[in-house]
């Protein structure tokens, strides 16, 4: 799988809407993912110039002349601007002057606001932030993904619209070591390997010693192995920082360090207060994918075998893809939701719960198998009953070619169902 040109993102359409009624659009997102080809592109329709405050000559004309750079026509278009967080003062006092007018300024960043200096924080209330998130098959296969919203209104009309799949076992362990981010796609092979080396050693070496004057530079590397070989399982900070021989302070400011950097996500704890003996531990899923596969240095063809130790490392790299696939979605809606996964202490669990504002819910769980026995619906079925009308759908995600209904509510599709467009007269 090789990308071959510029793909149209989903975002785009959604910051050119954002442009009208918010003040400041900031575009967050991990390095490398498509932050600065967005804005460009938005720019360009603008008829506006970019700042790009990664070149070091633009970024010391800047600094010594924030006012006048801010004062030019809206948008004003800043490229990395946690390079220079005094211009984000910069803009509040023009915002002061002239009113809150919506399209000001659109910016880019490669942390998370919140994990900028207090003068980061100038702009509360007056700052929209739209995550980034790497390229999701859809994009990369210049398709409309619609799933999420076909299944809010109808989940039984999707799960019987849909045909056999086609996609094969190889074909998904490719997209799962591909991951989604778009220089990784532009090479395969060795050059791929070395471009997954290459950024996570500008992410760690050169990002976390701007954001965190950290001292423990290995220990950061080695927790982002540590959380690739455990992507999408609970997340134990004690435990992982006896095994990297640091405090469980120093883990857990790592950790939410390699959040700020857009590597790594936690996936909250969901429905704690809907029984007792509910797990409030987090999950932890690397950000891609792809990049979490050569961390733990694994191949199609590495696991491509059907011995246990295969079939684990794929099986949790795969709900690792599904869950980012799902979340990519999620930020295109128009409506927000809330993400988490659910685990009881008997060990029934559901890999993804959506949320809606109306308190509906959609579940999700990952199967690395073609098929779905009766047992892999423990935790959906004890959700659907939990909730009782609450629960619009739960879906068992396989490997399989088959879409079908289980039971009531209860569904099982292939994962390739994620980017394949669903036609308008289901949900309807």
């Amino acid at each position: 799988m090789i990308l071959d040109s510029l793909v149209p993102r989903r975002v785009s359409e959604l910051l050119v809407d954002l442009v009208k009624v918010e003040p400041v659009i900031a575009l967050h997102g991990p390095r490398s993912v498509g932050k600065s080809t967005v804005l460009g592109r938005f720019a360009a329709d603008a008829e506006g110039t970019v700042l790009d405050l990664d070149d070091v000559e633009v970024r010391e004309a800047v600094v010594g002349n924030l006012a006048s750079v801010v004062a030019g026509p809206a948008p004003v278009c800043v490229d990395e601007y946690q390079r220079v967080p005094d211009i984000l003062d910069a803009l509040k006092a023009r915002l002061n002057r002239e009113g809150s007018l919506p399209g000001t300024a659109v910016i880019t960043g490669s942390t998370r606001q919140d994990a900028l200096p207090a003068t980061a924080q100038a702009l509360t209330g007056r700052l929209h932030s739209l995550t980034i998130w790497p390229l999701s098959q859809g994009e990369i296969a210049r398709v409309r993904e619609n799933l999420l919203q076909a299944l809010r209104t109808d989940p039984d009309g999707v799960v019987s619209q849909v045909p056999s799949s086609k996609t094969t076992r190889q074909d998904y362990l490719e997209r799962v070591c591909a991951g989604g981010l778009p220089l990784a796609l532009r090479r395969s092979g060795p050059a791929r390997a070395r471009w997954f080396d290459d950024f996570v050693r500008a992410s760690v070496e050169r990002d976390a010693l701007e954001l965190s004057r950290i001292r423990e530079r290995q220990a950061m590397t080695d927790l982002l192995g540590l959380v690739a070989a455990q992507t999408g399982q609970l997340l134990n900070t004690s435990a992982a920082a006896d095994k990297l021989g640091v405090s469980r302070a120093t883990t857990e400011n790592h950790l939410r360090l390699l959040e700020d950097l857009f590597l790594v996500v936690r996936l909250p704890a969901w429905g704690k207060t809907l029984r007792s003996r509910v797990s409030v531990k987090p999950k932890a899923h690397v950000v891609d994918s792809g990049l979490a596969a050569r961390l733990l240095r694994l191949t199609p063809d590495k696991l491509a075998g059907l011995d246990p130790a295969s079939l684990s490392d794929f099986g949790h790299l795969l709900e690792t893809f599904v869950i980012g696939e799902i979340r990519k979605q999620t930020s295109w809606l128009d409506e927000p939701v809330t993400l988490g996964h659910w685990r009881t202490s008997d060990g029934a669990e559901v890999d993804l719960v959506i949320e809606y504002d109306d308190g509906a819910v959609l579940a999700f769980e990952v199967k690395a198998s073609e098929r779905a026995p009766g047992a892999d619906f423990r935790g959906l079925t004890q959700l659907r009953d939990a909730l009782g009308p609450r629960f619009a759908g739960g879906i068992i995600l396989t490997t399989g070619t088959r879409s079908y209904t289980y039971s009531d509510r209860l569904h099982v599709m292939p994962i390739d169902r994620l980017w394949t467009p669903v036609t308008s007269e289901a949900g309807h």
